[in-house]
């Protein structure tokens, strides 16, 4: 069998990132509990350990900037499914205070025994629809960064997750290879939430030629009190 610490090292180095041996441990048992937990429930369609090494490691760590992640920042995961981008970024930066929300209780059983096991210190997790969260004073524009990852199109994303993030902060949105009309299409829904492109940066994964990108939203004012609107109507009638 494959070793995912050595196929995981080998890919974040052919990345250009660095990670300690702890960080890569923590990874490996992160994986580990992902292939023995998907047997029971449906988390992922991706096992390999080369693919989930690429596919679900390095990219969730594809987002991470020095300059945003601040030090003791307050992150909300929006969707985390099976905690990516989340559970990576929180492996990398230990001082990230993180919230993973997801609105599939068996999901945050599984994500509960994930903190358990490599003991991640700082860690929410909240069984909710984004809808709903964001609505609620205890999230609403609380964060300084909101992440999601393959959850919605862009202009649905944007009205899911821009709630949380308190002006002068960001949204990260971790997109495939429509990137670029999904961005053109959200232009209306950025504005009216109180957003603004700050940057798309292509993303290159080892040994894969699908075209992907980060998409970096800055919160520039408030959002209307009137959003979220209620479940279900940002993806029946997109802004």
């Amino acid at each position: 069998m494959e070793d995912f610490k050595e196929l995981l090292l080998q890919a974040s180095t052919e990345y250009g990132l660095a990670l300690s041996d702890n960080q890569l441990t923590a990874m490996d048992s992160y994986y580990q509990l992902l292939v023995e937990w998907n047997k029971k429930i449906n988390l992922t369609a991706i096992t390999r350990p080369q693919d989930v090494a690429v596919k679900h490691m390095i990219d969730s760590l594809s987002c991470y900037r020095q300059d945003i992640f601040n030090t003791d920042t307050c992150i909300i995961d929006v969707g985390t499914g099976a905690g990516f981008p989340g559970i990576p970024l929180k492996i990398y930066r230990p001082d990230l205070k993180l919230t993973l929300m997801d609105s599939l209780n068996k999901r945050l059983l599984f994500l509960q025994a994930v903190t358990d096991r490599l003991e991640l210190r700082e860690v929410e997790l909240v069984h909710a629809r984004a809808e709903e969260g964001g609505k609620g004073r205890q999230y609403r524009e609380k964060f300084q960064i909101a992440v999601s990852r393959a959850v919605a199109r862009l202009n649905i994303l944007c009205e899911l997750c821009l709630p949380f993030v308190r002006p002068g902060g960001w949204f990260i949105a971790l997109k495939g290879a429509q990137y670029e009309e999904e961005v053109a299409e959200a232009a209306r829904a950025i504005a009216i939430l109180g957003g603004s492109i700050d940057r798309l940066e292509p993303v290159n994964l080892p040994g894969i030629a699908d075209k992907r990108a980060v998409i970096y939203i800055k919160k520039m004012a408030a959002t209307p009190a009137e959003y979220p609107r209620r479940p279900g109507t940002p993806e029946k009638k997109p802004l």
